[in-house]
């Protein structure tokens, strides 16, 4: 297993040109938040923005539109129950979050459906959470995007009947290969299949032990996507910059908040990037 480190992750760090535009950078659209649990998708969406993704629109439900435009100005939003529009905006995007915050009700399931049935083959789909529950329990539609799901531990028995005493890496990743799918295992030491490739990351501390971690990664993996060379590069930096940044703060905070890590992101992404002394000019 190949282990992901500081050196790989400043390897695929890419270089912005300076005669890019937001459109350069990905639109990405977050699919979560019933009315219950709104701050998923937001915590989501805001590692998205500060991750560098161009447009980000996040598909929610309408009583989330106050506190989302409160605490992200820069993300556009979609009301998740209106089918047609929701349609619309999987269409013109290029990577979709869908999970966080979701819920498992019926509309939570006509959402999914919807987006499942609406993505194509040059989008990426990563389904988290609540979504990964309604991807294995309910009938749905092969979406025919390139997948990432982002299972916890206990999501990846849900996926694969796997007990934890019978999670060895060759059976985690054969299991990987059925699901058709480049599949992020979030554990201590959270695990990467990507094809014939297996991924262990070398960074994360307790101190990440809160609510809201899953969701962050989740929307720093879909605004580093559309930004990298490769899905691949996109998921694995994602993967290790997340943890990077609690161990950093872990220095001098017993517990690190998801809203902590994700307003460092920038600040690591340009200190990782060879060209982080270019003013711009």
């Amino acid at each position: 297993m190949d282990k992901i480190t500081k050196e790989k992750v400043r390897a695929f760090m890419p270089t912005r040109n300076p005669n890019s535009y937001k459109g350069s950078y990905g639109r990405v659209l977050l699919v979560g938040g019933n009315e219950n649990m709104g701050g998923a998708v937001i915590l989501a969406a805001s590692a998205a923005v500060y991750s560098g993704a161009g447009l980000v629109t996040v598909a929610t439900h309408p009583s989330n539109k106050s506190a989302l435009h409160a605490q992200l100005p820069e993300a556009m939003f979609v009301d998740m129950t209106d089918t047609e529009a929701l349609k619309r905006h999987v269409d013109s995007v290029d990577m979709i979050v869908l999970g966080p915050g979701l819920g498992r009700d019926e509309m939570s399931k006509v959402v999914l459906q919807t987006v499942y049935q609406s993505v194509s083959s040059h989008q990426t789909l990563l389904v988290d959470g609540d979504g990964i529950y309604l991807h294995v329990n309910e009938e749905v539609p092969e979406p025919s995007a390139t997948l990432i799901l982002t299972p916890h531990l206990g999501e990846w028995r849900t996926l694969t009947g796997l007990s934890p005493d019978d999670q060895y890496d060759d059976v985690n990743v054969s299991h990987a290969k059925k699901l058709n799918a480049i599949v992020v295992l979030k554990k201590s030491r959270t695990e990467v299949y990507c094809g014939e490739e297996t991924w262990k990351n070398t960074t994360g501390n307790p101190s990440m032990s809160t609510g809201g971690m899953g969701d962050t990664l989740a929307g720093m993996i879909g605004g580093f996507v559309p930004q990298f060379d490769t899905i691949k590069e996109g998921v694995l930096a994602a993967v290790y910059l997340h943890s990077y940044i609690a161990d950093e703060l872990s220095l001098t905070q017993y517990v690190t908040l998801p809203t902590a890590i994700i307003k460092e992101i920038p600040t690591t992404m340009k200190d990782f990037t060879t060209d982080k002394h270019r003013r711009w000019l």
